[in-house]
């Protein structure tokens, strides 16, 4: 399954790699690819001989992306398309586009995200910007994009976090419009995504969707979600990325993207990867390590709320899952 390999960050602590096999003639869509973890993903995903779109919702950095992977490998068949998680109407516009293209996607990666902003923001829908952004817009492209699955005998990985198992749903206050704190409002969104990674699972075997779904968290790695979410509403700059930064010199509690990327890259490719399953680092405290399956935080288990959540996040996504 895996290999040892050492990367800068860990030093000593060798991180296990991936074996991805061969993906050539599979259609993989990855949000967020534009950088940090789903711009490692979308690398490998394409060295591994995938086609890979990656839905941005910044298309300088969309195209940076591209000429990264391309550099790094040659022929790679790799291209964006138009989405803002933060709006129901671009997710639908993309799904439309797609759906109307009609070509199966084999893997989807619900990874985009936003963390942590200093003060409340939504979305173009009134959604809290967490939420709405990294659970609400997912659920709303995985819907759409369900026939497209279906066809592909897709593998879906959910990208969650570890602050999942701090995640409490407040089912009067789930915009965190009565109170906003920026931590708890990111802990909501993430607990939500492994939810809904688990739940999709269960809805899809006793549907007989011919889908697999399954979630992962990279640990703690050292992307710019510690300085562009942290930094929103603020006039002084976070601390967050200067104290991640100077971690990750330290080699301690945080690793690098190569490393971050292996739960995900091993759930949505591995054979040994199991439908129902939450992946994660396998060192101390899941900051850091080799991808392992884990057992699923108490905070996910119960799977009464994981079917209340799914009822109310398809009326705020205006989706429903089709049956046939």
């Amino acid at each position: 399954m895996v290999q040892p390999q050492e990367t800068p960050l860990t030093r000593e602590f060798a991180v296990k790699d991936v074996s991805v096999p061969h993906l050539t003639g599979k259609l993989a869509v990855v949000t967020g690819a534009s950088d940090g973890i789903g711009l490692g993903l979308a690398e490998r995903l394409a060295r591994a001989g995938a086609e890979v779109l990656m839905p941005v919702r910044n298309p300088a950095k969309g195209a940076a992306a591209i000429e990264k992977i391309r550099a790094a490998v040659p022929g790679a068949a790799v291209s964006t398309r138009a989405l803002d998680l933060a709006s129901l109407d671009s997710v639908a516009a993309l799904a439309d586009t797609l759906n109307r293209e009609g070509r199966p996607v084999h893997i989807l990666v619900n990874n985009a995200g936003v963390m942590a902003p200093a003060t409340r923001h939504t979305t173009a829908d009134g959604l809290e910007l967490q939420f709405g952004t990294n659970y609400v817009g997912h659920v709303a492209l995985t819907a759409r994009l369900l026939p497209l699955l279906r066809a592909g005998q897709a593998r879906v990985t959910t990208m969650s976090s570890s602050a999942a198992r701090s995640g409490k749903i407040n089912w009067d206050d789930l915009q965190s419009e009565r109170t906003y704190s920026p931590v708890r409002s990111y802990n909501l969104s993430k607990l939500a995504n492994l939810h809904f990674g688990l739940e999709l699972d269960r809805r899809g075997k006793a549907g007989g969707w011919g889908i697999v779904s399954n979630v992962a968290h990279p640990g703690t790695t050292l992307t710019n979600l510690y300085a562009s979410g942290p930094n929103m509403g603020r006039e002084r700059p976070s601390p967050y990325e200067a104290i991640m930064t100077r971690l990750a010199g330290w080699g301690v509690f945080v690793h690098s993207v190569d490393a971050g990327l292996l739960p995900g890259l091993y759930a949505a490719t591995s054979p040994e990867a199991r439908g129902g399953a939450f992946y994660g680092p396998d060192g101390l405290g899941q900051f850091t390590g080799g991808p392992t399956e884990l057992a699923v935080y108490k905070s996910a288990r119960d799977e009464a709320a994981a079917a209340r959540l799914w009822d109310i996040s398809e009326r705020l996504a205006g989706v429903r899952f089709a049956t046939v």
